[in-house]
């Protein structure tokens, strides 16, 4: 048995606190158990980004290497890690945000607070040893509600892209989505890269547009956070470094 499934029965089986890359094989309410074991890589080794990503994402959006380096550093942080543990990337479940998802599918909540206490809680980060742990268990909590609501209700990844923004990815379903996040942080920055493009971005790194991106990025607020200097300021130091 790989990782955390949810029969059709809607029976959650005993399984890590983990959601890894064959928890879901569809966009049905119905997910089938996978039994293929994930590819021992998956448990092994983190795979971190490499030179070679970072060009391959530089001529993809058609930018220079520093103004893709500089983004990483500002959205996905300095330390840019995708993962919590070898085949567990760093999720950030968001209760709002599932409630909202959960009513989509036309779910009750009130039903599970008992039964799914953990969902409804802050994440315990005593309890289960860290924050990331609290937070996997709270999402196989809520997988066992409705796998849907707890996808899209969850942030993903190096770069915390919404699980309700799968298809804007470039994936297919929600099933690759979460494939392509738990397998390496390649993966997490092609995610990403296709989101920038499907959704116009690319063409203010191409410019150098700081502004205009972290407005499209980071939302109206961009500016009070100071997105676009910061991303400014990461290129010209990134720039520097490869001139040297």
């Amino acid at each position: 048995m790989s990782i955390t499934t949810i029969i059709a029965t809607g029976v959650m089986t005993v399984a890590p606190a983990v959601i890894t890359a064959d928890t879901v094989a569809t966009d049905s309410i119905l997910i089938e158990e996978i039994t293929a074991p994930v590819p021992a890589e998956n448990h092994d080794v983190i795979h971190r980004l490499t030179e070679d990503d970072f060009k391959q994402a530089a001529e993809e959006l058609g930018v220079d290497v520093p103004t893709i380096k500089a983004v990483i550093n500002i959205e996905a942080g300095a330390g840019h890690q995708g993962f919590h543990a070898p085949g567990q990337p760093i999720v950030n479940f968001d209760l709002t945000m599932f409630r909202r998802a959960a009513a989509r599918q036309g779910i009750n909540l009130n039903k599970y607070k008992k039964s799914n206490r953990v969902v409804f809680n802050r994440p315990d980060s005593r309890k289960y040893g860290s924050y990331q742990a609290a937070q996997h268990e709270r999402l196989k909590s809520a997988m066992s509600i409705d796998s849907i609501a707890a996808i899209d209700g969850t942030f993903w990844g190096m770069f915390q892209i919404g699980g309700f923004n799968w298809k804007k990815c470039g994936a297919a379903s929600r099933g690759e989505f979460i494939e392509r996040m738990c397998k390496s942080e390649h993966e997490q920055l092609e995610l990403f890269v296709n989101f920038i493009k499907i959704n116009d971005m690319d063409k203010y790194l191409r410019k150098k547009d700081w502004a205009g991106f972290a407005r499209r990025y980071n939302g109206p607020s961009y500016a009070r956070r100071g997105y676009h200097t910061r991303l400014a300021k990461a290129y010209k130091k990134y720039k520097n470094q490869s001139t040297q």
